[in-house]
């Protein structure tokens, strides 16, 4: 491949990479040999497909939370909008047990420069939590609470994957509390607690389930 052409799945060979190192060493670790010798590539080819190792770094987030974005795309809408807002969340609990080294490098690590990479995923969060408003499910939620309610859903899990993460708690057991977290969480916000049981119900196996 010439040093000036482009393979997307050389890239993203490379990223991958970069978070695993970058989660089992941390950034000390990540040079531009470790990432060639890991990738059986040559150190030209970083630096064509991403650059310098600060800038490694920022892909790694930027991709990690683009990969986050559009596994909450692919979850199909349904009638049920808290059903709806249970899938999404629980699709980020599940990314980031799937992918722990992208996960730390998009949540843990510092970035190596401000940016608004989460703020697409995020924004997934927040227009659910508006579908349900919109639909009278949670009509103790202003509109100028949709930031906050999303930020509560979202901190809570990733409190809960960091727990798993780092063997502090059992996956089953992170599921349990997460549901009934969900739950009193729809309910404070002014659901109907038959309703939102249904809801959840539906949208998610039980906890200890085979997924």
């Amino acid at each position: 491949m010439s040093p000036q052409r482009r393979d997307p799945a050389v890239r993203a060979l490379l990223i991958d990479a970069a978070a695993r190192i970058l989660a089992e060493g941390g950034t000390a670790a990540l040079t531009t040999r470790r990432l060639a010798a890991e990738t059986s590539r040559s150190t030209m080819a970083i630096y064509t497909h991403l650059g310098s190792m600060e800038e490694v770094q920022h892909a790694v987030r930027v991709e990690g939370f683009a990969r986050l974005a559009a596994v909450a795309d692919a979850i199909p809408r349904s009638p049920d909008p808290v059903a709806d807002l249970a899938r999404v969340s629980d699709a980020y609990f599940s990314f980031g047990l799937g992918q722990p080294h992208l996960y730390r490098a998009m949540f843990i690590d510092r970035p190596v420069r401000d940016d608004d990479a989460g703020a697409a995923a995020f924004d997934r969060i927040a227009d659910a939590v508006r579908r349900c408003i919109d639909a009278e499910r949670l009509p103790g939620v202003e509109p100028t609470m949709v930031l906050m309610w999303a930020a509560q859903l979202w901190s809570m899990r990733h409190g809960i994957v960091t727990m798993v993460l780092s063997g502090a708690l059992p996956e089953p057991q992170a599921r349990l509390v997460l549901s009934d977290m969900t739950l009193r969480l729809l309910i404070g916000y002014g659901d109907d607690p038959a309703a939102a049981r249904r809801s959840l119900d539906h949208a998610l196996p039980a906890p200890g389930a085979d997924r």
